[in-house]
């Protein structure tokens, strides 16, 4: 199908879903990208929906195998005038894609874990961006689960996605109170580490290659007395300049890329000896 007005009722419908309000009512949120709906495909996502504007187009010459794909996987296909695209898109450079579908969050008792499992806890985290970060971190660290606790930000918030670029659906994310996190992570077995600046031993000075449940807290704030006081692990991040904080983003990275250092260093978790290339130009010889 093809639209070519701006007023039209899909296009508004659209435009609506940026709002939590609608997204929660509706259950459906926006994937906008290449690089986000490719992924979302890769990870067995099925769009209900997909708005494409061939003048958007970044001509890597796979945007027309995308949206055929998702007609074959049973979504409603729209073409779009450029007008009619700038409309929906939400991002400030739009490639011409933007898919519509359900939302992704599990429950916790649908979780499933492998042994010696890295987990992400986040309370209260506020912003979008910070949280579709840590999301982006998870996958790149191979982390066997985010779980997003009392939340104040909706984890479908588009800002979300483009932040974790796509990523959100490469890594299981679950919604709990604090309580419910913390009795699942507890019967588990799981160790909690929280970061404080008044901790005694640094971040790389504890064992973190069992099961364990990295938490971070609000931004402003940080962790609640609820978590700081179920943690095991109380660590603290070298502060050596002015600062006496990283971003929650940045101290989700640190923290988890010490657990991976530890695991590779045990035997737990493999890396290849050759990494793919994947830039552009040319290789060294």
């Amino acid at each position: 199908m093809e639209i070519t007005s701006p007023s039209n009722p899909k296009l508004k419908y659209v435009v609506k879903l940026r709002s939590c309000s609608m997204r929660e009512e509706s259950g459906e949120m926006i994937v906008e990208g290449y690089r986000e709906c490719r992924r979302a495909l890769d990870s067995g996502y099925r769009p209900r929906a997909i708005f494409h504007c061939p003048d958007f187009y970044l001509k890597n010459e796979n945007e027309p195998g995308l949206v055929d794909e998702c007609g074959r996987l049973g979504a409603e296909v729209y073409t779009c005038s450029k007008t009619c695209f700038s409309k929906i898109a939400y991002k400030e450079r739009p490639d011409g894609l933007l898919m519509v579908g359900p939302h992704v969050s599990i429950k916790l008792a649908d979780l499933k874990l492998p042994e010696n499992a890295l987990v992400i806890v986040t309370e209260a985290i506020e912003k979008p961006g910070n949280l579709g970060t840590i999301l982006r971190s998870a996958d790149a660290a191979k982390v066997s689960a985010v779980i997003v606790c009392d939340r104040t930000t909706d984890i479908h918030n588009p800002n979300v996605v483009r932040a974790s670029t796509g990523t959100m659906f490469t890594v299981p994310i679950v919604e709990a109170t604090s309580d419910e996190a913390l009795a699942w992570l507890k019967e588990r077995g799981f160790k909690v580490l929280a970061a404080t600046p008044h901790a005694e031993k640094l971040h790389f000075e504890v064992n973190l290659t069992g099961n364990v449940a990295i938490a971070l807290g609000a931004e402003q704030y940080g962790l609640t007395a609820k978590w700081m006081d179920g943690a095991e692990l109380r660590v603290r991040i070298p502060m050596l300049g002015t600062a006496d904080s990283l971003n929650v983003s940045a101290a989700a990275t640190i923290l988890v890329y010490e657990a991976v250092r530890q695991r590779i260093a045990a035997g737990i978790d493999g890396v290849p000896m050759f990494m793919p290339w994947h830039g552009e130009g040319k290789k060294d010889k």
